[in-house]
């Protein structure tokens, strides 16, 4: 009995398996890409319609190759927690503050110096400029990839006991500030009683009066409801506080040249959304707060300065333990910005 296999049967067999190959590369050609973004912020809050956005963009930039998820509010844990993730590659992409990184990358410290910028066209001059771009090549090395700086706004004071209008007004406030040492520092050398403490946690303490006060950015306050604790408010700039949306260098090596620059482009288009909302916030909220019974105060410029001089030592602390160099560096940006050049 001849055991020899007709040749059309296997010109068959060959041809078959040659059109599943095909098939199976196609369909993982065109599989769907799934990833998650995350934030702290509630969905009140323009950072949330900038992320939103952020979505949005991915999906048509990337021809529908990555599919993008938000998630608002911290759902996806605090900022700590979502840097974390994402430097594992359990989470994609995330968006806040890189201050958690600080220990290992101290040149992020840099943006809690008090008092460095006059108005927001200094500062976007910088998050667009080398220093910040230094950053995100810094923290490459802790499994983050870098795609946009943008505003979260400059920081005041707010407190339930009275106005601040003067440096000595603030002389025994209880303020809640940032876990970092620079912001503790500047807040004592101004005469506080500067407390550190996760941000969820403050809410809670300014409505027991277990805290007199604190200080964020004008829109982040009115999202979190600071209006219903606080009913006095102190227009300072002290410190403008930036974030970053950055991706997890696990999941971006995955993609494809084509799907990065999507993605990238996506990130630009909605920084620079986030910075025209805020901006618009900013302006809107002063309403909301004065109709919500908040007495808002601005500090003079001769009062401004006094504060500044008193907070001179702790530039000059910290600015050797940030690096001298980049400070120098990032102070020259913005002195070419404000020169206008």
């Amino acid at each position: 009995m001849n055991s020899t296999i007709p040749a059309r049967f296997t010109l068959r067999r060959v041809t078959l398996m040659a059109i599943a190959s095909i098939a199976l590369c196609s369909n993982m050609a065109f599989a769907e890409i799934k990833a998650k973004v995350g934030h702290a912020m509630p969905e009140s809050h323009p950072q949330a319609a900038a992320i939103n956005k952020f979505a949005e963009l991915v999906g048509t930039y990337t021809k529908g190759n990555v599919k993008l998820q938000a998630y608002h509010s911290a759902v996806l844990g605090s900022d700590e927690k979502q840097l974390q993730a994402v430097q594992s590659g359990t989470q994609e992409f995330y968006i806040g503050t890189l201050a958690p990184l600080s220990t290992r990358v101290k040149e992020v410290q840099v943006w809690d110096l008090p008092f460095m910028f006059q108005n927001e066209k200094e500062v976007y001059a910088v998050l667009d400029g080398a220093s910040s771009k230094k950053i995100f090549q810094k923290i490459e090395s802790a499994g983050l990839v870098g795609l946009t700086w943008t505003g979260m706004g400059f920081r005041n004071l707010s407190n339930s006991k009275r106005s601040v209008t003067k440096l000595e007004d603030v002389s025994g406030l209880k303020i809640r500030v940032m876990a970092n040492p620079v912001a503790l520092d500047t807040w004592k050398a101004m005469g506080a009683n500067a407390v550190p403490m996760a941000f969820a946690e403050v809410f809670p303490a300014l409505e027991i009066k277990a805290l007199d006060g604190q200080e964020n950015p004008l829109v982040h306050m009115y999202s979190n409801k600071m209006q219903e604790v606080q009913k006095f408010i102190s227009v300072t700039n002290h410190v403008y506080t930036p974030v970053a949306l950055v991706a997890s260098k696990k999941f971006w090596d995955t993609l494809t040249p084509a799907d990065k620059a999507g993605v990238q482009k996506a990130a630009t288009e909605a920084g620079l959304l986030q910075r025209k909302l805020l901006e618009e916030g900013d302006v809107d909220v002063v309403t909301k707060f004065k109709a919500a019974g908040v007495t808002l105060n601005t500090v003079s410029p001769a009062e401004l300065a006094r504060i500044q001089e008193k907070v001179k030592p702790v530039v000059a602390k910290f600015s050797p333990i940030i690096g001298d160099e980049f400070v120098k560096e990032f102070y020259a940006e913005i002195d070419k910005a404000r020169a206008g050049k």
